[in-house]
């Protein structure tokens, strides 16, 4: 366990650093196609720039941004007790401190965790989610998220979604914009749409490879480390058989995003080609696995 949180925390620095090179080298070829080397060297200095502020943007206010994103309120502790008390009783049990609980109004039954560290953490479950479970299920599914805290994926998980969701707002901006300019500058209309290309590869392909970075294995040892906590696996098993029937992803779910969730309902179909990128294994296979562990705790 010990080696899996260096090993997210070391990843966290790989990752930012990878994203960082990117930047550098998409302003390096912008400023090379605008005007030779004295552009190249002033393009990669300003995107490195931007590069370094995204990090830190991702870093301090990235949960918040996810957050807002998916539309997560911070639930009333009265009016979900139940909701907060098991939260609290999963901290205690895992030494962690209480993180915040977010609601968000949407029939399709999913939950993710997320913040930079155990100190500043979230965890956020759907209505749909709240609705479909029973108190056992509830436990495991929230066991599952606690030790995404433990274990230092969401910090990994912060960054990455965060910085794909930069980049694919500044490319959607930017086409939008990009259509309307009108010039008979064949030099400046190569950068204009050198630019967009750029980061459009970022959101799109350089941004997907990230993810892989995390490794499909972060969800696998959530669960039998959210095992390890409640001691019993029955209760996400039959959470998350009851998630694999959902085919319907949250109204505002995002692929960014989608790496945060306990489940992708996106993944559930599709051919080879479309599994390339998913962000977690088969959820046949992690119920295969948690059903070993069971069998393994009735002997």
């Amino acid at each position: 366990m010990y080696h899996q949180i260096t090993r997210n925390k070391r990843n966290s620095i790989i990752v930012v650093t990878l994203f960082l090179l990117v930047w550098l080298l998409a302003g390096f070829v912008i400023g090379e196609f605008a005007g030779g080397t004295g552009y190249a060297i002033a393009g990669a200095i300003i995107l490195g720039a931007l590069g370094v502020l995204a990090a830190l943007y991702s870093y301090y206010f990235g949960a918040s941004t996810v957050l807002s994103a998916v539309g997560a309120k911070e639930a009333d502790p009265q009016q979900f007790q139940q909701l907060y008390n098991i939260v609290q009783t999963l901290s205690i049990g895992d030494g962690l401190p209480v993180p915040k609980v977010y609601i968000v109004d949407d029939p399709s039954p999913n939950a993710f965790a997320t913040g930079r560290d155990p100190q500043h953490a979230a965890v956020t479950v759907t209505t749909g989610l709240l609705q479909m479970m029973n108190r056992e299920e509830l436990e495991g599914v929230l066991a599952h998220e606690m030790s995404h805290i433990k274990n230092f994926d969401v910090r990994l998980l912060l960054i990455v979604t965060t910085m794909i969701g930069l980049a694919a707002i500044i490319a959607s901006v930017y086409w939008n914009g990009a259509w309307r300019i009108r010039s008979r500058d064949a030099r400046a209309m190569l950068v204009v749409f050198a630019i967009g290309i750029i980061f459009t590869l970022i959101a799109f392909i350089v941004g997907p490879i990230m993810q892989l970075a995390l490794s499909r294995q972060r969800e696998s040892l959530a669960d039998v480390s959210g095992v390890d906590l409640t001691r019993n696996p029955v209760g996400l098993i039959n959470a998350l058989k009851k998630i694999a029937q959902n085919e319907k992803p949250m109204q505002r779910f995002n692929h960014a995003v989608a790496a945060m969730c306990i489940d992708n309902p996106t993944e559930h179909h599709g051919s080879f080609f479309n599994h390339l990128f998913d962000t977690h294994p088969p959820i046949e296979e992690r119920i295969a696995a948690l059903e070993k562990i069971a069998s393994v705790q009735q002997t």
